[in-house]
């Protein structure tokens, strides 16, 4: 389960949330979005291009012979002993390639998605098929969305049931902006008591679902918007992998000059450790990320 706090405006969440979509494209996984605030339909519609290896080269030699300009000019402002310091690789490297590249200025052609099964979920739709139904303390949108998911893994047989039913295949699971108010959800709202837990409730049972099925998860929340100290805290422990996005936008950093070549910073709070009772914290605390003419680059 991969958490995602979203930066203020969800420009940069909304484009990772896309490249983990895209990457179970290109890995021809089943893919399963949810959204009460865009369709998935269109989600989908905007998954950016893959770069085949060659082209993905000529891309980042373009940004390198940049860069290798904007060095010149500025080797001549590096005080004198820094001067002769190895320069740190910012670029992944072929050898190190893992996974894919997109091209962020494209969409992905409709000829890549024709083998891909794809499950939508747009909450507006859901609430006018179904009659309102309420699970324990949960609010009806979350139960919903549990109850699709659920239907999914044992329908298309990604339950990890011996013998498998169905060739092997892992389900990517994308939930957009779950914990605000288009899912439901006034968390910090006294009005209704009862549902005060349901973001929690609906993170334990997912997690439950993903643990005994071949599935994976991303999950998108806008938490600035979340004041409560303990819910967050809540939600960070009941999930694997915790990633915050700050974006520079109408901050003083925006015209910091140690930023000029940024957009914005990534906090990793957590990272998943296999048979360990406490999770792993990244020792590279300062990572930063920019949105180039055509890759998305975390630095």
């Amino acid at each position: 389960l991969v958490f995602t706090e979203e930066d203020k405006y969800g420009l940069y969440s909304n484009l990772l949330f896309k490249y983990f979509l895209a990457e179970g494209v290109v890995c021809g996984h089943d893919l399963f979005v949810a959204s009460a605030k865009e369709h998935p339909d269109k989600i989908l519609k905007e998954l950016p291009a893959p770069l085949l290896d060659d082209t993905y080269r000529n891309e980042l030699g373009e940004e390198a012979t940049a860069v290798k300009s904007e060095d010149f000019q500025d080797s001549m402002k590096i005080a004198w002993r820094y001067q002769n310091l190895p320069k740190m690789e910012a670029s992944p490297t072929t050898s190190t390639k893992f996974g894919h590249y997109y091209d962020v200025s494209k969409t992905m052609s409709p000829e890549l998605f024709q083998s891909i099964k794809r499950h939508c979920f747009y909450l507006p739709e859901e609430l006018t098929m179904q009659p309102k139904m309420k699970a324990c303390n949960m609010n009806s949108a979350y139960a919903r969305l549990l109850q699709s998911i659920q239907r999914i893994i044992y329908q298309e047989g990604f339950d990890g049931s011996d013998p498998q039913k169905k060739q092997k295949n892992i389900l990517r699971i994308g939930i957009q902006s779950l914990g605000s108010m288009l899912w439901g959800d006034d968390i910090c709202s006294s009005d209704t008591p009862e549902d005060i837990h349901s973001l929690t409730k609906f993170l334990y049972v997912l997690r439950g679902l993903l643990r005994k099925s071949l599935s994976a998860c991303i999950v998108t929340v806008p938490a600035h918007l979340i004041q409560n100290k303990a819910i967050m805290e809540r939600v960070t422990n009941l999930s694997d992998m915790v990633v915050g996005l700050e974006s520079f936008i109408g901050s003083e950093r925006e015209t910091n000059p140690l930023y000029k070549d940024y957009h914005g910073l990534v906090h990793v709070h957590q990272i998943p450790r296999l048979n360990s009772l406490i999770c792993d914290v990244s020792d590279t605390k300062d990572l930063a990320f920019r949105l180039k003419r055509k890759l998305f680059t975390i630095e």
